[in-house]
This record gives structure tokens, C-alpha cells and sequence, in this order.
């Protein structure tokens, strides 16, 4: 199991706050928006975002006021990992093994996905459930995240 640690200063998120934008499933040659400001909190990635008014982003969106599309993931970067090995306890105590904790990561961007990694994240979960879209038009929360890392 691979956990994005969400702890102060293990999320870069210099990145996305600066050049972030948004994809639909991990595709760069798909931009459909952009983020408009990304932050952690309880523990939790997440992220305002503006879909951009071309079609191709506004079907996307379409799909995500619908309900179609619910589920959001990110790609990312790695710079210290911390191997817990089966049966033993991470650092910090929070983790049992065996997993792979991202100890200092960087999120490259943001994506709306059709076939998530982890099912447990995407649009409007701020409380930790789906919420009602009419609140969030043109907004976006990501959550904790684990997925693999891609190259």
C-alpha cells in the first residue's frame, strides 16, 4: 500500500499553486482547467479549480455537474519515501505495514478520472461524502490520494 503523507510540510504545493492545471484522466494533451488554489487541510489535499469554456472542458464539466464523473485523482512526484515493513509500526505511529509512505511529495497536477485509483476521493468531499454539485460549480477538492507514482 503506498500513503501520501498529508502531515505540515510533507506536500509541496508551490507547483500547483503557481502552474497547476487540470486534466481529464492523467492526459496532458486533455487540459480542461486550470487550479486556482491548492491547500491542505484535516489532513487533505485540496483544491479550488476553474474549468476552462472550450467544449471539450465544458463536456467534462458537464459530466462532473451530472454526477457521471465523481472521482478525482493527481500525479506525482516522490523526494523521501519511508518503507515500513510488514508488521512494523511507521515513525510516526500512524501506519501499520507493510506500506510505502511519500514522506516529502509534489503534486503535478490535478486530474478528473474516470477510473480512479482510490475511490475514496474526488468532487465535493470536503466532509468526507459526496455533496450536493450545485454548491460547487467550477470547484474541485482533492483529497488524500494513493496511487502509484508515475515516471
Amino acid at each position: 500500500m503506498e500513503i501520501l503523507d498529508h502531515a505540515e510540510g510533507a506536500v509541496n504545493l508551490s507547483r500547483l499553486n503557481t502552474v497547476g492545471v487540470v486534466l481529464f484522466n492523467h492526459n496532458r494533451d486533455q487540459v480542461i482547467g486550470k487550479v486556482l488554489q491548492a491547500w491542505v487541510e484535516n489532513g487533505r489535499s485540496m483544491a479550488e479549480i476553474e474549468f476552462d469554456s472550450d467544449a471539450e472542458a465544458e463536456k467534462i464539466f458537464s459530466k462532473v455537474k451530472s454526477g457521471t464523473l465523481k472521482t478525482t485523482s493527481v500525479r506525482y512526484t516522490v523526494d523521501a519515501w519511508e518503507e515500513v515493513k510488514a508488521g512494523a509500526v511507521s515513525v510516526d505511529r500512524r501506519f501499520t505495514g507493510p506500506c510505502m509512505i511519500a514522506r516529502k511529495w509534489t503534486p503535478m497536477e490535478a486530474s478528473i478520472v474516470s477510473v480512479p485509483a482510490d475511490a475514496t476521493v474526488g468532487v465535493g468531499r470536503a466532509d468526507g461524502g459526496p455533496a450536493d454539485l450545485s454548491l460547487y460549480e467550477r470547484q474541485i477538492q482533492i483529497n488524500q490520494n494513493k496511487m502509484e507514482v508515475r515516471a
